[in-house]
């Protein structure tokens, strides 16, 4: 199969929130942005030359509403199926993001008083649900859809052959990608921990770049010194009791 091309296509500014489109024999977008923006996202898919009518699948990396906001719309526009993973159902069906946010940091405790991040997005029903690592040959690109979970309970990126790994909100750049390059937490996790081990578990496949939800494309390198620096760091706050997460299974956290 021919090369994987990852294009990113802003939903909101250069980079702060982004979705993107994997050219192949056939095209796949990854991740449907904000409430509302279905027809932005069409219009830059359709500036690379892509007919809406080809697009094979529609990748939902998880259930937050600034990734999965117009994944309804965009399935209307395009007639492709929406893709998601099972954990997630519920964000996805009831269009309501699992509540409270837990921050993981300063950003983080600011943004979850945007209420823009608390509304209901139009519910979709993913045709595809995804519950293991899941090939994305038959639907046009060389990839395959990896479970990621710690971000949300239904977290996954998506590999290339080559390498690429787009990876939602495994990892984003600071500031919500105003500083290029530098890795950082996305503003929430649910589980920290085990974000970090799915992160870990990416980096041990040799990625050629980091393709995250908020910022532009990451270097491995410089992501796993950010990783050995975060492992200290959620070390230290598990050490005092201070490690929010949020219990499987349920809206609540817990320490």
């Amino acid at each position: 199969m021919s090369r994987t091309k990852v294009v990113p296509v802003p939903v909101m500014g250069r980079h702060n929130i982004n979705a993107y489109l994997l050219l192949g024999r056939r095209p796949v977008i990854v991740d449907a942005g904000t409430p509302g923006s279905g027809r932005r996202i069409l219009d830059q898919v359709t500036a690379h030359g892509v007919d809406p009518a080809d697009v094979s699948l529609i990748v939902l990396t998880h259930g937050h509403i600034d990734h999965f906001g117009s994944a309804a719309e965009l399935h209307r526009l395009t007639g492709a199926p929406v893709a998601g993973h099972i954990a997630d159902l519920g964000p996805y069906r009831s269009g309501r993001v699992r509540e409270p946010y837990l921050p993981t940091g300063p950003m983080g405790r600011l943004m979850a008083r945007n209420q823009n991040l608390h509304v209901q997005a139009e519910p979709v029903e993913p045709g595809v649900l995804v519950r293991g690592e899941t090939s994305l040959e038959d639907y046009g690109v060389a990839a395959r859809i990896m479970p990621t979970p710690g971000h949300t309970a239904g977290s996954v990126s998506v590999l290339t052959d080559d390498g690429d790994l787009v990876a939602g909100d495994l990892i984003a750049g600071s500031f919500m990608g105003l500083i290029p390059g530098r890795p950082a937490n996305p503003p929430f996790h649910d589980d920290p921990r085990q974000n970090l081990a799915s992160l870990r578990r990416m980096l041990a496949l040799d990625p050629t770049a980091l393709h995250v939800g908020h910022g532009t494309a990451l270097d491995p390198d410089r992501v796993r010194r950010w990783a050995e620096k975060e492992h200290a760091r959620l070390t230290r706050l598990d050490t005092a009791g201070r490690l929010t997460t949020r219990a499987e299974g349920e809206g609540s956290p817990t320490r």
